[in-house]
This record gives structure tokens, C-alpha cells and sequence, in this order.
């Protein structure tokens, strides 16, 4: 047999990559809890018009405070809506904010980074202002940047992306500070590769994983910021069904009744365990010393 007929013939390996990532999932069954338990809220997102049983939004007087019961199984506020269904559509507004501010806030940090890192005049001017922004807290500059516009989803999602892009920054500059001295970045400088080029082609692959967990963290820390907004009565508009205007709107009621709080409170509090398992999952998987190590 010739050797390409051979090699053809061979059984083709997994890759490292992928290897490792099954082993680190094989060894962390909690990560795969979390990703089942996203995908689950995911799917009650994207059906709630289905699964819901009633308008989130319908008022009905006569059946204010009803208990949980097989009718209402959440039970229903002050103003006799279905908890159950406004804990459905609520969903929506937590993982909208969640997976649009990990986006947004990577995708700027990672070009915002990549510049600081590799060009030394932007360092000395953008990472100023980075160090200004991460000098706030979090939730305290987003209740600032709230005040000073109209509150709505648009508004909170840029919000909460301004006071994490700072984070994403400082991860990706000094992955590309440490880049950057490696032999092959300093041979294709060497060789007259552009510097965009030398970003995209030899900086960006290196930068891929660590930006995937830091995703996941950004994730779960944006849906308690927007719920910690909405409860405080600067996040979505009350007509927007929220886990956090569902609690807000129950606080005077908690000791009479203290399911109004609670259901979503459960929603929230699963989804954020999701999304950190499932990151601590893809860190144990991405990272190649904790590989070797285990």
C-alpha cells in the first residue's frame, strides 16, 4: 500500500483541542448541568408565547393575590396577573441582556485591547480611560449612565456593556503584552507584515479562549446588574415583564406574599449557576496548564 493510499486509509484523531474539551467535560459533569439548564431557559425564551399561560399584561382585579394553585402556578400580583407567565416572558429580558452585552462588551474590548496591547501611543491614552471607567463600580455607573437617559432595553444593555468592556480590555491587553515578544509575532514584524494583519492572523487566534470564559462571567454578571437596575426602578420600563420588576413590584408584599419574589428569584439565581458552571467548565477545558496539571 502506498503511503498516501495509507494515510487515507489511517484513522483520523481528534484534535487536541477537542479532546481536551471532552475530557474536561467528562471530568466536570456540573458544566454540563449548566449548559442543560441554559439551553433549558433558552428554549422557555424563545416559546414563551407557548408556554405562557396568559397575557403577562392582562389585569383582572377579582383575582388579585391568588396563591399558587394548579389554575395559577405561580400565583397572581396586586393587579391579579399571572406570575407564571410574566416569569416566562421575563426570560426573554434576562437572557437578551445577558447574551447581548457578552457580545457587544467583547467585541469592543477585544478591539479596543488588541490596540492598547500591540501599539504603545494608544496604551498611554485608551488605557487611561479604561482605568477611569473600572475606578466606578459596575452597578453604580450603570445606575449613573440610566439616570441621564430613558429607560429602556436598548438603554440598559449599553449601560451595562460601557462598565464591563473595561474588564474585557485589561484580559486582552495583557495577552497581547505577552504576544507580542513571542518569536513568531516579532518574525512576522520582522518581515514587513502590516500591523492589522499581524493582529488578525497571529494575535486574535491566541486571544479566542480565554475571551469565550471571560463571555460566559460578563453573561451572568449582566442579568443580575439588569435585574439589580430593574429593582431599583432604573432599568426596563414596568410595562416590560422582567425577573427584576417582578420582584421589584412585590417588595411591599413579602411577608404576605412572599411567592411573588420567589419564583423568579429561583429563575434568576439558576440561570446565573448555569452560566458560571458552564464557564468554569470551558475554563478547565480551554486552558491547556490546567490540562496538563490534571
Amino acid at each position: 500500500m502506498s503511503a498516501v493510499a495509507a494515510d487515507i486509509a489511517a484513522p483520523r484523531s481528534v484534535s487536541p483541542t477537542w479532546g481536551r474539551f471532552r475530557d474536561a467535560l467528562r471530568r466536570h459533569p456540573t458544566a454540563i448541568f449548566g449548559a442543560v439548564v441554559l439551553l433549558l431557559m433558552m428554549l422557555a425564551a424563545i416559546f414563551a408565547p407557548w408556554l405562557g399561560t396568559v397575557d403577562p399584561q392582562a389585569l383582572s382585579m377579582l383575582k388579585r393575590l391568588k396563591p399558587p394553585s394548579a389554575d395559577y402556578w405561580f400565583g397572581t400580583d396586586m393587579l391579579g396577573r399571572d406570575v407564571y407567565s410574566r416569569v416566562v416572558y421575563g426570560t426573554r429580558v434576562s437572557l437578551t441582556v445577558g447574551i447581548a452585552v457578552a457580545l457587544l462588551s467583547t467585541v469592543l474590548g477585544l478591539a479596543i485591547g488588541m490596540l492598547t496591547g500591540f501599539v504603545r501611543w494608544a496604551d498611554a491614552i485608551l488605557m487611561r480611560v479604561m482605568d477611569g471607567l473600572m475606578s466606578i463600580p459596575a452597578v453604580l455607573l450603570a445606575i449613573s449612565l440610566m439616570a441621564l437617559t430613558q429607560a429602556s432595553l436598548q438603554n440598559v444593555i449599553f449601560a451595562i456593556t460601557l462598565s464591563e468592556v473595561p474588564r474585557v480590555v485589561r484580559l486582552v491587553r495583557s495577552l497581547v503584552l505577552t504576544l507580542r515578544e513571542q518569536p513568531f509575532v516579532e518574525a512576522a514584524t520582522a518581515t514587513g507584515t502590516s500591523i492589522p494583519r499581524t493582529l488578525v492572523r497571529h494575535i486574535l487566534p491566541n486571544t479566542i479562549a480565554p475571551l469565550l470564559v471571560q463571555g460566559t462571567y460578563i453573561f451572568a454578571s449582566a442579568m443580575i446588574t439588569e435585574a439589580i437596575l430593574s429593582f431599583i426602578g432604573a432599568g426596563t420600563p414596568p410595562n416590560i415583564p422582567s425577573w427584576g420588576n417582578v420582584m421589584a413590584e412585590a417588595r411591599s408584599l413579602f411577608q404576605i406574599a412572599g411567592y411573588l419574589i420567589l419564583f423568579p428569584g429561583i429563575c434568576l439565581s439558576l440561570t446565573v449557576l448555569a452560566v458560571n458552571l458552564l464557564g468554569d467548565g470551558l475554563r478547565d477545558a480551554l486552558d491547556p496548564r490546567l490540562a496538563r496539571r490534571m
